[in-house]
């Protein structure tokens, strides 16, 4: 996974799964090598499908494209992780470069993040972004917004500067997603320091609520509990990279990076516990040694594990009509296995299948967007913006 200018690399020892339960492992230790030596036997080429998605390339030389969001039929607001955000005319496939944008710690995996649009925009013109503050030799991941006034962002307005603090310049987060019912979430990472993703008086490691004006609603999770911080909706996440409110079921759907293996999406419900790091299904680097246990008690199982990891990014429910066999499917973007991902969703919400695209490509899948055309955007780090027009049937 590339960290600003530097690369780390991945170590996947994780084609070796989990054994069922740690108690058991020495009764199951056949069970363990045979599917070990399955999932070595099976290419990962096998997930995906014969046909890849037809791609129109509709901005290029960029560079790390966050967040994308439609301004309208033709305009397109991005950000990229060095600290600009622009305006995309898709007709011309100009860039306008706003002014306004505040200090960002553009270092490791810090930088300009999300960026999305109030549901109320066309009444109230704001558009929230989360980034990386500098505090100290470090920064925190914070939610603001600000309105677009010509080529500028004016009114800019830090609504919530996370305690998050860290000596690490990692696991920042961050996307935004709404509940349409006047609330906003974003997610932050454990700050590359595992504890705090299970102590409550910081936002390390969280998913938070807040009311559009950054004010804490009355109804989260921990606003009586003085030892916890009142705008916590969940916690127990590693490095949440992906959040999507879904209007059609009311699920608040979240992606998260694992270590070495155990790449999660999860429901997320308010004031659970998710369970990282005392739960996990990846390992430890290098070393492959487990980390935490595979389950436990008053703490969120996965919807779905990814072993091993492709280090998601991104998160989207397609619900256009253009794309008919994609419909109701989630997708995320594959850092270190770049490929487009989708999530085949049946009637009752739980994962049928998962298929793999563009993987020949070789392009980290970094964001997506659906676009008011009714096609599917994505951005990668390679600095380029596709439209996916067509896909194939199933």
């Amino acid at each position: 996974m590339r960290h600003g200018n530097h690369t780390t690399r991945f170590f996947d020892h994780t084609a070796l799964r989990r054994l069922p339960s740690k108690s058991h492992r020495q009764k199951h230790w056949l069970w363990g090598l045979l599917s070990a030596f399955l999932w070595l036997a099976t290419p990962l080429q096998s997930l995906a499908d014969s046909e890849n998605p037809t791609l129109e390339t509709v901005a290029e030389d960029l560079g790390i494209t966050w967040g994308m969001a439609f301004l309208d039929d033709q305009r397109l607001i991005l950000t990229q992780r060095e600290g600009r955000a622009g305006i995309l005319d898709l007709s011309t496939q100009k860039i306008v470069w706003l002014d306004g944008v505040p200090d960002v710690l553009a270092v490791g995996q810090g930088g300009l993040l999300d960026v999305k649009l109030s549901p109320d925009y066309a009444q109230s013109g704001w558009v929230y972004f989360t980034y990386s503050k500098p505090k100290g030799t470090s920064g925190v991941t914070t939610l603001a917004r600000a309105k677009l006034n010509g080529q500028r962002l004016s009114d800019w307005q830090d609504l919530l500067v996370t305690k998050s603090d860290s000596y690490r310049n990692i696991h920042f987060g961050s996307r935004i997603a709404f509940d349409h019912q006047g609330h906003v979430f974003f997610t932050v990472g454990d700050r590359g320091q595992r504890e705090n993703a299970q102590d409550l008086s910081n936002h390390a490691g969280t998913v938070i609520r807040l009311n559009l004006d950054g004010s804490v609603p009355d109804d989260n999770p921990f606003v009586s509990d003085p030892d916890a911080l009142d705008d916590i909706w969940s916690y127990g996440h590693r490095n949440p990279q992906g959040l999507m409110f879904d209007r059609e079921t009311n699920r608040l759907w979240e992606i998260e990076h694992g270590p070495q293996g155990g790449d999660e999406i999860n429901v997320i419900e308010k004031g659970q516990n998710y369970g990282w790091p005392q739960v996990s299904q990846g390992k430890e680097y290098v070393l492959g040694t487990e980390i935490g246990v595979d389950h436990k008690a008053g703490m969120v199982d996965p919807v779905k594990v990814y072993t091993p990891s492709i280090a998601p990014s991104d998160l989207l429910i397609y619900r256009g009509q253009k794309l008919a066999a994609w419909q109701g499917d989630l997708f995320t973007g594959a850092l270190a296995l770049t490929h487009l991902n989708r999530v085949v969703l049946g009637a009752d919400q739980t994962v049928e299948d998962e298929k793999r695209y563009l993987d020949d490509k070789d392009e980290r899948v970094r964001s997506l967007a659906e676009g008011p055309d009714g096609f599917l955007y994505l951005a990668t780090d390679a600095g380029k913006i596709y439209r996916i027009s067509t896909v194939p049937s199933d």
